[in-house]
């Protein structure tokens, strides 16, 4: 429990830096694999899955991570994994605004992703409003998270407060016994 309260207040300078002055970073090394297989994987599907499959295959790994803790009922793992996945948005922000730029340094042969992707759809000229609202869809996914990783938090930490008290959470009304019969009706 400590240490989710300790991850809890670490993800909030973390989360602000996100927001409001993100750049490539650690994790986007991780998400640069995924991206990566993601292409390999989508691109059996044809050429614009090809292309879009390195963002469907960094975001895809986040949410598989969720899903797998939700269905274990950890919802503070799932919460980070989310934070994870608006992380993985913005990066995917990041790359969609430079469609035009073209200053980020490219893995493969020079194909810009959503320089063609965004070409072949006729919206290139909108690539820096796009990744705009991208940016900001996953600060707000962001914002959402943490609030459910803080939610999480408390729970467990009322969880552990009524199993530290003999489980019982919270006090019965006043003249009330736990676990006494309820008085028998009349047949009025």
């Amino acid at each position: 429990m400590a240490a989710r309260a300790l991850l809890l207040l670490a993800l909030v300078p973390y989360g602000l830096w996100l927001i409001f002055a993100y750049r490539y970073h650690f994790l986007d090394g991780a998400n640069l694999l995924f991206h990566e297989a993601g292409h390999v994987f989508f691109g059996l599907f044809g050429r614009t899955l090809g292309f879009l499959g390195g963002t469907l295959g960094q975001l895809v790994f986040p949410v598989v991570a969720a899903v797998h803790f939700l269905r274990q009922e950890l919802r503070f793992e799932a919460a980070v994994c989310t934070i994870w996945l608006c992380e993985s948005l913005m990066y995917v922000a990041l790359y969609m605004g430079d469609a035009n730029r073209l200053e980020l340094p490219l893995v493969n042969d020079g194909l810009h992703d959503w320089r063609w992707l965004l070409g072949s759809w006729g919206l290139l000229p909108r690539a820096e409003s796009l990744a705009a609202a991208l940016h900001g869809l996953a600060s707000l996914g962001l914002l959402a998270a943490w609030g459910w990783a803080a939610h999480s938090v408390l729970a467990l930490a009322q969880e552990e407060k009524g199993r530290s008290t003999g489980g019982v959470a919270e006090a019965s009304p006043p003249g009330v016994r736990v676990g006494a019969e309820a008085p028998p009706r009349s047949g009025l």
